[in-house]
């Protein structure tokens, strides 16, 4: 692993920095492959829109400074690139200090790989996510308890992935992905109005579906339509398509996730 603060090589963190004290600024995780940053327009767009809804002076050209680092001593260099946003250093208290944002780039570096179409059984969670602060929902905010707390749950199931409702009772998302549902031969995404992350793939998948004119509805799902499901997948920035095989014990088809999966040509993220 390789570790930059505004595009200086780093191992160290500070005591004060308010990442650790109050989970205090926002993320986004990334594949570089070929020393190419994938859907990098949207993920740096994700970090502007979260620097602006939680006031952080971010200075995102570090970002580019970072990669290029990389790069330069390795052309085809491929991985895992975590980019955080911290408020950095400030006294006790919640006020905010007045000075730029720190920028951290971490580099894990991987053998390059196509997108692979993936399958897994999965469940639905017992336990039930919150209602965000309206400007904080859909950010991937540093603070992730609630998914710590999902994949511990997870974990005990033997599922790599897994299916999380809210407290209103609707289906949200994955632990650390979005989700796309297909009931009555329509597929559906949770719209994500009070809680959820608004992922980059999700975002992605929904564009190429627009342009291949196959109709994905953005509204809530409840609970009460989990017997309705016919197939589902998830989907991050890492993975584009992860089909679930059963849910709950239940055979799903996954087929026409395999399906859409060719059509929308998911194995050439660029």
């Amino acid at each position: 692993m390789r570790c930059f603060k505004n595009a200086q090589e780093s191992s160290q963190v500070t005591l004060l920095d308010r990442a650790f004290h109050y989970g205090d600024g926002c993320f986004t995780t990334a594949r570089l492959r070929g020393g190419q940053l994938e859907l990098k327009a949207q993920h740096i767009a994700r970090l502007k829109l979260a620097s602006e809804r939680l006031f952080l002076n971010a200075d995102l050209h570090l970002i580019e400074q970072s990669l290029s680092k990389i790069i330069e001593q390795d052309s085809n260099a491929s991985g895992t690139v975590k980019i955080i946003l911290s408020r950095g250093d400030g006294q006790r208290g919640y006020s905010l200090p007045d000075h730029p944002a720190d920028v951290w780039l971490f580099y894990y570096p991987q053998p390059a790989a196509d997108m692979q179409l993936e399958y897994l059984d999965c469940g639905l969670l017992q336990q039930r996510i919150g209602i965000n602060m309206p400007n904080l929902a859909g950010l991937k905010t540093l603070n992730r308890l609630e998914q710590v707390m999902l994949k511990q749950e997870a974990d005990e199931h033997g599922w790599k992935e897994a299916l999380a409702a809210d407290v209103q009772g609707f289906i949200a998302e994955g632990v650390s992905s979005n989700c796309f549902i297909r009931i009555k031969d329509r597929w559906i995404s949770p719209e994500l109005r009070y809680n959820g992350v608004h992922g980059v793939m999700r975002a992605e998948i929904l564009a190429r579906m627009h342009e291949h004119g196959i109709v994905c509805e953005l509204r809530p799902v409840a609970l009460t339509e989990i017997a309705d499901i016919q197939s589902l997948f998830f989907c991050n920035a890492l993975s584009a398509m992860k089909a679930a095989s059963h849910l709950d014990g239940v055979p799903l088809d996954t087929q026409a996730c395999t399906d859409l999966f060719h059509i929308l040509q998911l194995n050439q993220i660029r």
